[in-house]
């Protein structure tokens, strides 16, 4: 049995953001967030902060509105499809749509419901140059809307899941700091060394029998492979693309965690790590280092290099491997980096088993998003019990 449906344009109030002028230093750097793509979490459900922010004067000169707890936000020109909610009152850019619930519409209901019909939301966008999605577009699609105690029911049931991730995403922020922090003592500081002999290099001074050396001569560094983004599968092995995880595939790579460079578009220099049995594809550079021991020193180094300074290409920046084969690094002897393992390997492996356990969760998750969705899977047995 389905539930009976309604078109997102009668569940939402559909809300339009606009820009301040840019040329009006008044409009700016005030205390009111301003919400641009960039700005979208895919770690959290909620947009806790923004880059941007805005002035009342800028709020009120310009066709940008405000958001308020508990709203959604979809993305709907260039990247299509981002969706968050509100945690905070928000204003937002022209790029987007806010989608407030009416009456008879539960908050985290509403916003899995449009999440589950994302892929339709994406298959009405039009656009030569960018991708975009109207007002419109909301007449067109439907979301399922069972009884007010039902959508509750299953709004929590994916909430928990939700939450429990962002836990997770948390620690795992919290591990990363210290692993960080630890690294900056060693390495930046040299805090641990400081009774020790330091000699010249041509990177300044470092501690004796540290050397010097290029990173063609500590790494095979190699592209990915191509993979078109249509190939991307549901589920499978984590594939990485230039930014991060893109998606899944049903082949992997790589059985043990690499440390990737972004090589073409805008994100060219970001650093990141992948996960055990990854795809990685050609818009990152992988970093195979010669000497496994080194790979935690070489992953926190890498973050202290401004790889997107050896971007060539203006349309479409692109780091090849002679532009960065010949950067000089400082290495650490053996015994400095075995002991700097024994603090980085179980921080690491913390972060790996709460990564591991929120795929399993996202899977469960959007295994039962649809589901939950269509009735295939009912919830009334509990709405009964209350």
């Amino acid at each position: 049995m389905t539930y009976s449906s309604v078109p997102i344009s009668q569940a939402f109030e559909i809300i339009s953001g606009g820009t301040p002028k840019r040329s009006m230093e008044e409009y700016w750097n005030g205390e009111i967030p301003w919400i641009s793509i960039k700005d979208f979490n895919d770690q959290h459900r909620y947009i806790l902060t923004t880059v941007d922010f805005i002035t009342n004067e800028g709020l009120k000169n310009s066709s940008t509105n405000m958001l308020e707890k508990d709203d959604i936000i979809i993305s709907a020109r260039g990247t299509v499809g981002k969706i968050n909610m509100i945690r905070n009152p928000m204003a937002f850019n022209q790029s987007c749509y806010g989608l407030r619930v009416k009456e008879g519409l539960e908050a985290s209901y509403g916003y899995f419901a449009v999440k589950n019909s994302i892929r339709e939301l994406k298959s009405q966008a039009h656009g030569s140059v960018f991708s975009t999605i109207i007002k419109n577009t909301f007449d067109n699609i439907k979301i399922p809307k069972p009884t007010f105690k039902e959508q509750k029911i299953i709004g929590d049931i994916l909430s928990s899941l939700d939450n429990k991730i962002e836990i997770n995403n948390d620690i795992i922020a919290n591990l990363e700091e210290q692993a960080q922090a630890v690294f900056k003592s060693w390495f930046v500081n040299f805090e641990p060394f400081q009774n020790r002999e330091f000699i010249s290099s041509e990177l300044g001074d470092i501690p004796e029998n540290w050397q010097v050396k290029q990173l063609s001569n500590l790494f095979e560094i190699k592209y990915g492979k191509n993979l078109p983004t249509k190939k991307l599968e549901e589920k499978g092995y984590p594939v990485f693309g230039g930014n991060g995880q893109i998606g899944f595939y049903h082949e992997y790579l790589f059985e043990e965690p690499k440390i990737l460079i972004s090589c073409r578009g805008a994100a060219s220099g970001k650093v990141v790590v992948s996960l055990p049995y990854s795809f990685i594809t050609n818009n990152s550079l992988i970093m195979n280092e010669l000497d496994q021991s080194y790979f935690h020193y070489y992953r926190y180094l890498f973050s202290n290099i401004e790889f997107e300074n050896y971007a060539t290409g203006s349309a479409q920046p692109q780091i090849t491997i002679a532009n960065i084969k010949d950067i000089k690094v400082c290495e650490p002897n053996e015994n400095i980096i075995n002991k700097f393992n024994k603090i980085l390997n179980p921080i690491f492996n913390m972060q790996l088993n709460l990564q591991k356990e929120n795929i399993k969760l996202v899977n469960l998750r959007d295994t039962l998003l649809p589901k939950l969705m269509s009735g295939e899977i009912r919830v009334e047995e509990a709405v009964e019990t209350e």
